[in-house]
């Protein structure tokens, strides 16, 4: 039987690279998106790759719109042995800029969507004593940058609600857990963080506009090592979840090796710590 996997956000970008080369390695993909209406991207790549997805809208700000894409899985295939936590947000505001709403709804997408969508699949893997969980993450996750502290907060949560899941139900269960860490990518997330940007009143005359200007200047240099495309990206997730030991955390590039090396180099994939921590509280578990 062919191994079934849910993903989410593959209306565009990274989420539809995902989709196609799990296709092309033999999984059963459901490509999932808030609106069906945004599937033409989706349906031309595959399309062009001969590859045969099942695609179902799955909003992951709505509890209900989760269950019932799970069920539907389930249902279809008995269980789901891989899922990618794609969908996502970017966001560039100070906090002084960003307004509450806006916050909010940064965490629900990027933060809540992950746990919202990992609580609705795990009782299946328990059960089955198989699976992985994978969310994308970001080298935001690790690292604080200028302007993107809000969208910075929900990586770095999301790290953590990962890293905490593969401490203690990994290896009580047979689950896998891992973080993926890109740097920039070369897509139309980073675009739709600038249109929101844009359509909230672009560059503000304030206090931060003169820094602002100049992280932005900056993009233009940063961007010829930093950003990888959509495919790049991909073939490392897949790699993860290929991997016959998976790594809790795994950045994507040079460049992100680069700028995260002070908080990775003595655990680069994060499977030391998560053995220190599974000694030091439950010791003798798995």
């Amino acid at each position: 039987m062919r191994r079934t996997f849910l993903i989410t956000g593959t209306s565009s970008g990274l989420g539809i690279s995902i989709a196609i080369q799990a296709a092309l390695a033999g999984y059963k993909v459901y490509a999932t998106m808030r609106s069906l209406d945004k599937r033409a991207a989706l349906d031309r790549a595959a399309a062009d790759a001969g590859v045969s997805l099942q695609v179902i809208a799955l909003d992951v700000e709505d509890v209900n719109s989760i269950d019932s894409c799970v069920q539907t899985i389930i249902d279809a295939d008995g269980g789901i042995d891989v899922l990618v936590n794609n969908a996502g947000v970017g966001f560039v505001r100070s906090t002084e800029q960003a307004s509450d709403v806006e916050m909010q709804w940064v965490v629900d997408v990027n933060l809540m969507g992950v746990m919202r969508c990992t609580k609705a699949v795990l009782p299946h893997m328990r059960a089955a004593g198989r699976g992985h969980v994978v969310a994308i993450s970001s080298v935001g996750g690790l690292v604080g940058q200028p302007f993107n502290e809000v969208y910075c907060a929900t990586k770095f949560a999301v790290e953590g609600y990962i890293e905490s899941l593969a401490s203690y139900v990994g290896p009580a269960f047979g689950l896998h857990f891992s973080v993926i860490e890109p740097g920039g990518i070369i897509s139309e997330f980073a675009n739709n963080a600038l249109k929101q940007m844009a359509s909230t009143g672009g560059v503000l005359e304030d206090a931060y506009k003169p820094i602002i200007e100049k992280y932005m200047a900056g993009a233009q240099t940063r961007g010829q090592s930093a950003f990888q495309t959509s495919d790049a990206v991909a073939e490392v997730v897949m790699g993860c979840i290929q991997a016959d030991q998976p790594p809790v955390r795994v950045r994507t590039s040079a460049w992100a090796e680069d700028l995260c090396e002070l908080k990775t180099a003595g655990d680069s994939d994060g499977r030391l710590l998560q053995k220190k921590v599974l000694d030091m509280f439950l010791d003798g578990l798995g």
